[in-house]
Protein backbone atom coordinates (compact mmCIF):
# COMPACT_ATOMS: atom_id res chain seq x y z
CA UNK A 1 0.00 0.00 0.00
CA UNK A 2 1.39 3.51 -1.45
CA UNK A 3 1.55 5.82 1.74
CA UNK A 4 0.52 9.60 1.02
CA UNK A 5 2.70 12.58 1.43
CA UNK A 6 0.96 15.54 2.26
CA UNK A 7 3.89 19.22 2.27
CA UNK A 8 3.41 21.35 5.04
CA UNK A 9 2.53 24.38 3.88
CA UNK A 10 3.76 26.08 7.22
CA UNK A 11 7.37 25.29 5.98
CA UNK A 12 6.77 26.70 2.50
CA UNK A 13 9.16 30.27 1.60
CA UNK A 14 10.98 29.24 5.50
CA UNK A 15 14.08 27.50 4.21
CA UNK A 16 16.83 29.06 5.74
CA UNK A 17 19.30 27.94 2.75
CA UNK A 18 17.15 30.08 -0.09
CA UNK A 19 15.85 32.96 2.34
CA UNK A 20 17.85 35.09 4.61
CA UNK A 21 15.96 34.84 8.13
CA UNK A 22 13.08 33.22 7.40
CA UNK A 23 11.30 33.32 10.20
CA UNK A 24 10.86 37.38 9.77
CA UNK A 25 8.03 39.14 7.76
CA UNK A 26 9.74 41.54 5.68
CA UNK A 27 7.53 43.10 3.19
CA UNK A 28 10.74 44.26 1.43
CA UNK A 29 11.86 40.92 0.74
CA UNK A 30 12.04 39.77 -3.47
CA UNK A 31 9.83 37.24 -4.69
CA UNK A 32 12.87 34.95 -5.73
CA UNK A 33 11.49 31.43 -5.17
CA UNK A 34 8.10 31.86 -3.06
CA UNK A 35 5.49 28.95 -3.03
CA UNK A 36 2.67 31.27 -2.08
CA UNK A 37 0.92 31.27 -5.67
CA UNK A 38 2.05 27.90 -7.27
CA UNK A 39 4.64 27.03 -9.75
CA UNK A 40 4.45 25.99 -13.19
CA UNK A 41 1.29 24.05 -14.33
CA UNK A 42 -0.03 24.30 -10.93
CA UNK A 43 0.51 28.28 -11.03
CA UNK A 44 -2.61 30.16 -9.46
CA UNK A 45 -4.51 31.99 -12.07
CA UNK A 46 -5.30 34.98 -9.79
CA UNK A 47 -1.64 35.25 -8.77
CA UNK A 48 -1.18 38.14 -10.94
CA UNK A 49 -4.32 40.07 -10.10
CA UNK A 50 -3.37 39.16 -6.18
CA UNK A 51 0.20 40.75 -6.72
CA UNK A 52 -1.60 43.93 -7.45
CA UNK A 53 -4.49 43.78 -5.09
CA UNK A 54 -1.38 43.49 -2.27
CA UNK A 55 0.78 45.93 -3.86
CA UNK A 56 -2.23 48.35 -4.00
CA UNK A 57 -3.64 47.56 -0.35
CA UNK A 58 0.33 47.98 1.69
CA UNK A 59 1.03 51.36 -0.15
CA UNK A 60 -2.37 52.75 0.52
CA UNK A 61 -2.35 51.91 4.45
CA UNK A 62 0.99 52.78 4.81
CA UNK A 63 0.61 55.99 2.94
CA UNK A 64 -2.52 56.36 5.09
CA UNK A 65 -1.21 55.59 8.33
CA UNK A 66 2.26 56.46 8.05
CA UNK A 67 2.89 55.75 12.29
CA UNK A 68 1.34 52.29 11.71
CA UNK A 69 3.38 50.05 14.13
CA UNK A 70 2.98 47.00 16.29
CA UNK A 71 0.88 47.91 19.69
CA UNK A 72 3.02 44.76 21.31
CA UNK A 73 6.33 43.80 21.23
CA UNK A 74 7.13 41.43 18.61
CA UNK A 75 8.00 38.66 21.12
CA UNK A 76 4.36 38.53 21.96
CA UNK A 77 2.60 37.76 19.08
CA UNK A 78 0.59 34.46 19.53
CA UNK A 79 1.50 32.40 16.25
CA UNK A 80 -0.84 29.09 14.95
CA UNK A 81 0.75 26.46 14.44
CA UNK A 82 0.10 22.74 12.99
CA UNK A 83 -2.79 24.09 10.45
CA UNK A 84 -2.97 24.20 6.96
CA UNK A 85 -1.80 28.06 7.03
CA UNK A 86 0.48 29.59 9.63
CA UNK A 87 0.44 33.25 10.93
CA UNK A 88 -0.55 35.33 13.81
CA UNK A 89 -3.85 34.55 15.71
CA UNK A 90 -4.06 38.41 16.04
CA UNK A 91 -2.07 41.62 15.09
CA UNK A 92 -2.55 44.31 17.30
CA UNK A 93 -1.69 47.23 15.52
CA UNK A 94 -1.35 51.43 16.75
CA UNK A 95 -0.99 54.48 14.94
Amino acid sequence: MARASIPSTAAANRDGAVFERPDELDITRGTRDRLAFGHGRHLCLGSDIARVELELTWTTLLRRLPALRLAVPFEELDYRQGGLVFGVRELPVAW
